[in-house]
């Protein structure tokens, strides 16, 4: 009987995922400068398929194209955690939120959390962790919601890849990840988007000082003013 070949990855594929795996190890410092010519010697690729992955790792933001300076690994600062955690604290917790009303399956979030306890470095740790929030905001119902999420994960992987470089806090971050997933899967909506607010704020507060974030939490949706009189006609408290 004959074997069908495994698909090999496309060499763009490939080179896109060893880039990032680089940044997110540290082996490829924030600021340091990606010369097509010197990865594609490396890779023992043409310029081509390194100049695609640039152009993509530049899409999630992982990178920065400049006219003058060429394609450097993009810099974390505060102003840049501010901006990528501001837009978490926003949406995640609600997508979460809206995840555990429908009754989805968390699986896949038990699956990437168990990933990251087996990790043995900081990249395959911080993709596994990637995932995690993933697998936890992707199934909310609202396909747009988890696509603007999805825009700035691979620079919340950045963030945390370099504030555990100066503080290996990934302990503490796994054990509010088995909180927030033991509520979630408990049906408890509300609380698990509460401690997902709490996970994202606290990580910024502490790897960030500086970074001046609104980290108060959102007030709980409010039932609307029908949904209220309907249950007042109806004797319900």
């Amino acid at each position: 009987m004959t074997s069908v070949p495994t698909p090999i990855p496309s060499r763009t594929q490939y080179v896109l995922e060893e880039i990032k795996r680089r940044i997110l190890s540290g082996r490829l410092t924030p600021g340091q400068a990606l010369v097509e010519a010197d990865l594609a010697a490396q890779f023992g690729v043409s310029k081509t398929p390194v100049r695609e992955a640039l152009k993509t790792l530049a899409g999630t933001g992982l990178v920065v194209m400049s006219q003058y300076k060429g394609v450097t690994v993009r810099m974390v600062d505060a102003d840049m955690a501010r901006e990528v955690q501001d837009v978490r604290l926003l949406l995640e917790p609600e997508a979460l939120r809206r995840t555990v009303r429908r009754g989805a399956s968390l699986d896949a979030a038990r699956d990437a959390l168990a990933r990251a306890d087996e990790a043995t470095d900081t990249a395959e740790r911080s993709l596994s962790n990637r995932e995690f929030h993933r697998a936890l905001y992707m199934p909310c119902g609202n396909p747009l919601l988890g696509r603007m999420l999805d825009e700035v994960r691979d620079q919340a992987a950045l963030v945390s890849a370099v504030a555990w470089a100066a503080d290996p806090s990934w302990e503490r971050e796994a054990s509010e990840h088995r909180e927030i997933l033991r509520l979630a899967l408990d049906k408890d909506a509300d609380g698990a988007a509460r401690a997902l607010h709490a996970h994202i704020a606290s990580f910024v507060r502490r790897a960030f000082p500086d970074a001046d974030l609104d980290t108060q939490a959102p007030q709980e949706v409010q039932e609307a003013p029908e949904a209220q009189n309907q249950k007042s006609e109806d004797g319900q408290a």
